[in-house]
């Protein structure tokens, strides 16, 4: 919907607050994408396979918040992708997106197996909206044993819906969905927040699943 402009905090947060997401940048100039429909999931309604939960039963992996935002992302940037030719998170999205975290606005999910980074995603949280943005997985259903277990912990801070952006084959498995952009509006409307999730400073890290 727009070419131009910077990843600055103000012009990031202004853009969520819109319904809008920078998806890329090319010569340090930002593109804006505002999807209609639009593809989310509602925390509480998260599918678990008999799959997943079978490794839930295990404990396969641990599960935790903000531990390690910089390795998160750095790792969505190199994650080799089916049909794309290159990441669209450059050093600039890396940058932008630290600073969101560092002011308590973005948030990093890291699984681990074995002490080792398995896999994770990263987002933005405004009120009671979770934006994904990225994820990864060095193991199989790791990526998604992460997922389930942050939207199940969004559930119990009351989150009301996850924005997926745009829709994939692997979100749709744990029940995401399609709606029209007039109505993913109105819920950003009405949900959104002026405080973010964690205070000013280094995000509050937590234990998610273990």
């Amino acid at each position: 919907m727009a070419i131009g402009g910077d990843l600055s905090f103000n012009r990031l947060l202004v853009a969520y607050r819109s319904g809008v997401f920078p998806w890329y940048s090319e010569g340090g100039v930002a593109f804006w994408f505002a999807l209609n429909p639009r593809f989310v999931l509602r925390p509480q309604e998260i599918y678990i396979s008999k799959t997943m939960r079978q490794l839930f039963r295990r404990k396969a992996f641990k599960v935790t918040l903000n531990h390690d935002f910089l390795a998160v992302i750095q790792h969505c940037a190199l994650i080799e992708r089916n049909g794309q030719g290159g990441s669209w998170i450059t050093e600039d999205f890396v940058k932008a997106y630290y600073d969101l975290h560092l002011k308590g606005w973005a948030h990093s999910v890291e699984v681990w197996q074995d002490g080792k980074l398995a896999g994770g995603l990263y987002g933005v949280a405004l009120g009671t909206v979770f934006s994904g943005e990225s994820m990864f997985s060095t193991i199989s259903n790791a990526s998604k044993f992460g997922f389930i277990a942050f939207a199940q912990w969004l559930a119990t801070r009351n989150f009301t819906l996850i924005d997926c952006q745009s829709e994939t084959a692997h979100l749709s498995s744990l029940g995401a969905y399609n709606i029209p952009r007039t109505e993913f509006m109105e819920h950003i409307i009405n949900n959104v927040s002026s405080i973010p999730l964690f205070s000013s400073g280094e995000a509050e890290k937590l234990l998610v699943f273990s």
